[in-house]
């Protein structure tokens, strides 16, 4: 399944793994916020997440981070890249 799929039939969840203020500043409408640097302890909040997961951030490097992580914890995740091109996908599909 690719990451245009997922998010048009929203079967799984849009996670941003930027700062909360970059959040802030502009993020996919119904994404949830979880840090790169807080994935690790909040690992039992992401594997009770509707999967598959996809991650976003500003340019897909902190996202692909955190895919690599919790594809090795089991997670099935999704590098979706900066959260503009996540966005778009989104709206196409409005």
């Amino acid at each position: 399944m690719n990451i245009k799929e997922i998010i048009k039939e929203k079967k799984g969840t849009i996670v941003d793994v930027r700062t909360p203020s970059e959040f802030m500043g502009g993020n996919v409408a119904g994404s949830i916020n979880i840090p790169l640097q807080e994935i690790e302890k909040r690992i039992d909040e992401l594997k009770n997440l509707k999967q598959p997961l996809v991650l976003c951030c500003a340019s897909g490097g902190r996202s692909g981070q955190a895919q690599g992580y919790l594809a090795h914890q089991g997670i099935e995740c999704y590098n979706g890249g900066s959260w503009y091109d996540v966005n778009y996908y989104k709206s196409e599909n409005v």
